[in-house]
């Protein structure tokens, strides 16, 4: 049975989460974080001293990070599935991870930041608008990407997919304005469609 630490609406906890679902795996998750508190409690440190969600355990390994987990998982539960057996389209899926992790998650955050956690009265309209103009920059590269393949680290789904997923979810709400994406639209087509995508991703509010 693994342990998920980790608010349900988080981005991050969605990754662990959704992973989870596509393995059809035994868990147990306990809300924390957000208005839950206790990330910063004493017991949760001794697992992640980073104070963040997700942690997981399973068995005798505690693991933080979410890519780390998602990569976790796929390797010990998912080969063949979330994880290609082959090790150059496996490294591609960690590409598209990190990717996900150094360029869409920093452009995304702060318009998450001012149009979700922060009253209009108080929203940097400024920061915002570069905040969803780099997410469009970065969400037009994954739209090149995709009209070479039909998913994003190939021709099947992926451990690649899900990081980028959620950040799909969330661009096309935080970013109204963007260009047509014919290629991303026609990918994310095809992960709304997923039972473990609506339980863990699409039927949780952002906020």
């Amino acid at each position: 049975m693994i342990k998920v630490w980790g608010r349900k609406n988080s981005s991050n906890v969605q990754k662990v989460m959704w992973a989870i679902g596509e393995l059809g795996l035994g868990h147990e998750r306990v809300d924390i974080g957000g208005p839950f508190g206790g990330n910063k409690d004493a017991p949760y440190l001794a697992m992640n001293p980073n104070g963040l969600i997700p942690t997981i355990q399973d068995g005798d390994l505690t693991l933080w990070e979410s890519n780390a987990i998602v990569r976790y998982l796929s390797a010990v539960y998912g080969v063949g599935k979330l994880q290609p057996a082959d090790a150059k389209k496996a490294a591609l899926c960690g590409q598209w991870m990190d990717w996900q992790l150094a360029v869409v998650a920093p452009a995304i955050t702060p318009a998450f930041l001012g149009l979700v956690r922060t009253p209009p009265e108080k929203r940097d309209n400024a920061a915002i608008a570069a905040s969803q103009a780099k997410t469009v920059e970065a969400m037009s590269m994954l739209e090149a990407a995709l009209g070479r393949t039909s998913h994003v680290a190939g021709d099947a789904f992926t451990m690649a997919d899900i990081p980028l997923g959620i950040m799909a979810y969330r661009y096309w709400q935080l970013v109204p304005q963007h260009p047509a994406h014919p290629n991303l639209k026609r990918w994310y087509g095809q992960i709304e469609a997923r039972p473990a995508f609506k339980t863990h991703v699409s039927s949780i509010p952002m906020t």
